[in-house]
């Protein structure tokens, strides 16, 4: 017998209460088991910091827990803002000013050069215009480091400047400064004001310690408003944006904008950690910053000599690729492969050798190719420093100094050698023809004098030398560890290499040196 409607829809009703009861409780102990913080739990956790912060104390200054017992944005922003500075820079540009309508191009002036302007004229009303110096003006920020008025900057900030002013954010008085010392490729400067008191300053932190998701704080000029403050995390370290051969950029979403370039970023101990200086255009909440560590030894230099000096060792390296990682049979891509060695150069007289692979410089660990490259840039010249290296599977340590690299140096004159006709045939395995190369063959394909090896000459567009990226007028100069210094040497080893094994070539292509690895197809 079926029941009334009105039974069921009593039935239902209680069904559906029922049912958000059990939802409720399961949700309640869901939340209890995974520690997620309810909203009424949250509005009571931002109340008690609000009551927190109110609290005056006349102790040293309170640290409100953001984490770790760190200070909070409000006290931090107190504390730094006031050794962050505003930079103002006037430049004068040149720029070239018509006789008639503005953009209008002299099709005469553009085809006889500026012989036919001088001799017409270039007077008002000239086809051929003025140049006329127009006065620009930028803005950028920075940040104290000593009260002696030593200021750090960028050097897109004050490069060309013709004047360079520096403003406090709550003092009125404009100083002029005067450029100490630039390094455009790290894009850093130091600048200097003279004032009568001791100035406010910030101490620099320690870069390497950062932690992605680590909180951060952005003080600066953006857009012209002086201290602007802005805060975020640490997003990625070690970016690469193309900036320069030394990029290890700290990315972070804390706002940075046009006129931040200079200035600061901070981690939660009031330490500064990066200097701000570029973002991505239309991008959101995308801003790098040089890591502090790479300024340390960098001021030092500016504050002493106006400029970098850069170390070099005399060496050409590339990236270790898992195909050369198993080539030279080792368990992981890691390190800096060394591919040559410059004659008379520190790494030669240290015992350094092409083949060798890099694993640390200096007590740094060096897990890529860039590593190395920043590790010697940022080494003292003359400074005796520890190198490791993994030679025939083992480790090995060696000793060398880093030197500012000397261009001026001769090469010795060798004899030439008498041109031999060689018959060119295409090898099985990489399909390729090759002759001895002889300093006439050096000197036609833009070879050094002493150049040695294979030179490639012709080659089966579709074998293994191909199709692994070998081009014609690439020099072999070793295959699988054997030095190769003539065809001789090239169709000795190749004619003792096993079937499906790896090919490990080490090849000159113009001045570049570099290993290159080829399967064999089983």
């Amino acid at each position: 017998m079926a029941k009334p409607k009105n039974e069921q829809r009593v039935f239902t009703l209680r069904t559906i209460i029922l049912v958000a009861i059990i939802s409720t409780l399961v949700g309640i102990g869901v939340t209890i088991r995974l520690d997620i913080t309810t909203e009424g739990l949250a509005q009571n956790f931002w109340a008690e910091t609000k009551e927190k912060s109110n609290t005056k104390s006349k102790e040293a200054p309170q640290k409100l827990a953001l984490s770790g017992g760190h200070l909070s944005f409000v006290e931090l922003a107190k504390r730094l803002s006031p050794a962050v500075v505003n930079i103002s820079m006037t430049q004068v540009v040149k720029r070239r000013r018509h006789g008639r309508s503005p953009g209008f191009n002299n099709p005469l002036e553009d085809f006889f050069g500026d012989e036919f302007k001088d001799f017409f004229g270039g007077g008002p009303g000239s086809p051929f215009g003025q140049d006329k110096e127009f006065k620009s003006q930028s803005l950028g920020s920075g940040f104290v480091i000593n009260k002696d008025g030593h200021i750090v900057t960028n050097n897109h900030v004050i490069e060309n400047a013709t004047e360079i002013f520096v403003k406090f954010d709550d003092d009125k008085k404009e100083y002029k400064a005067k450029v100490i010392g630039r390094d455009p490729i790290l894009d850093l400067a130091l600048i200097k004001i003279e004032s009568k008191e001791d100035l406010p300053v910030v101490p620099l932190g320690d870069s390497d310690a950062l932690e992605i998701g680590q909180w951060v704080l952005a003080i600066g000029n953006p857009f012209g408003l002086g201290g602007t403050v802005t805060a975020g995390i640490i997003s990625q370290k070690g970016r690469v944006i193309g900036a320069g051969p030394y990029d290890n950029f700290i990315q972070t979403d804390a706002s940075i904008n046009p006129g931040n370039s200079g200035g600061p970023l901070f981690n939660l101990d009031g330490e500064v950690i990066g200097v701000n200086t570029a973002i991505i255009a239309g991008g959101q909440g995308i801003g790098f910053a040089i890591p502090v560590n790479m300024l340390k030894d960098v001021v030092l230099q500016l504050k002493e000599d106006g400029k970098t000096t850069r170390g070099w060792i005399g060496v050409m390296i590339q990236e270790v690729t898992p195909e050369i990682a198993e080539s030279f049979g080792l368990k992981n891509a890691e390190g800096a492969l060394i591919s040559a060695v410059t004659p008379g150069d520190p790494a030669e007289r240290a015992g350094i050798k092409a083949g060798d692979i890099v694993i640390e410089f200096g007590g740094k660990k060096v897990k890529e190719l860039r590593d190395l490259q920043r590790a010697v840039a940022a080494t003292s010249l003359k400074k005796k420093t520890k190198i490791k290296v993994i030679r025939d599977g083992k480790q090995k340590t060696l000793f060398l100094k880093v030197v500012k690299r000397d261009d001026g140096t001769e090469e010795p004159e060798e004899e030439e050698e008498k041109e031999q006709e060689e018959e060119v045939k295409l090898d099985d395995i990489l399909g390729l023809g090759i002759k001895t190369l002889t300093p006439r063959l050096a000197e036609r394909y833009g070879f050094e004098k002493g150049t040695k090896g294979a030179l490639v000459v012709d080659m089966d567009f579709k074998g293994l030398a191909s199709a692994g990226g070998i081009k014609k007028g690439d020099v072999i100069i070793e295959l699988n560890g054997k030095v190769v210094k003539s065809s001789d040497d090239f169709n000795r080893v190749i004619g003792k290499l096993k079937k499906n094994s790896l090919i490990r070539l080490r090849l000159q292509r113009g001045k570049n040196i570099f290993y290159l690895i080829l399967k064999q197809s089983k």
